[in-house]
């Protein structure tokens, strides 16, 4: 058992350095961020199982604060509205459940984080055709081969891997990498 734990350490490591590859789309995608929030728009990010955890802890960075003090960021996760979530899903079906709220919540200018390590999640990939229709960005965490997420992405952060938990440790250090240059650019 300890050398299965110890692989696994050994490959998470090795998935985490090779994410250095991504820092040239990271930064593009906290550009996009920042002239959101520059101009008074808003950030929301959506995923399903423990990416809805993600979704839900990285809008509460922008929020709260990441590792500076400084005003509250315009930042949603549409993942943690009970009410909401559950009326979509009965009304209309589970795959509406972020797109609805992209409906009502974005305008032109905004952004969509859409997290889903296999690229295919339904709901997340309807949320990411409303997004563009309206207008707003969309930044997508994937893994595998992107699925069909990535072509609804204006920037997509691949994870180079196959395995959930791993794709998940990467979008977890990507999306605190994201978190901390957009809260530099506009904390100082």
């Amino acid at each position: 058992m300890d050398d299965d734990l110890k692989q696994q350490i050994e490959e998470s490591t090795a998935l985490l350095a090779a994410c250095g590859g991504l820092l040239p789309t990271l930064r593009s995608a906290a550009d996009v961020v920042v002239d959101a929030l520059r101009a008074g728009g808003t950030v929301v990010f959506c995923g399903n199982g423990g990416s809805a955890s993600q979704a839900q802890h990285f809008a509460a960075e922008l929020v709260v604060r990441f590792r500076r003090e400084r005003p509250a960021f315009r930042a949603i996760a549409l993942t943690a509205d009970t009410s909401i979530l559950t009326a979509v899903g009965n009304d209309y079906c589970f795959e509406r459940v972020f797109a609805r709220q992209v409906e009502a919540l974005l305008r032109s200018g905004d952004v969509l984080v859409a997290l889903s390590t296999s690229g295919r999640a339904a709901n997340v990939c309807a949320a990411a055709q409303s997004a563009r229709r309206i207008g707003a960005t969309v930044i997508g965490f994937t893994g595998r081969d992107g699925g069909k997420l990535a072509g609804l992405c204006d920037i997509e952060l691949r994870v180079p891997h196959n395995d959930t938990a791993r794709i998940q440790e990467a979008h977890l250090l990507l999306g605190h990498l994201l978190c901390d240059a957009v809260e530099a650019a506009l904390a100082g």
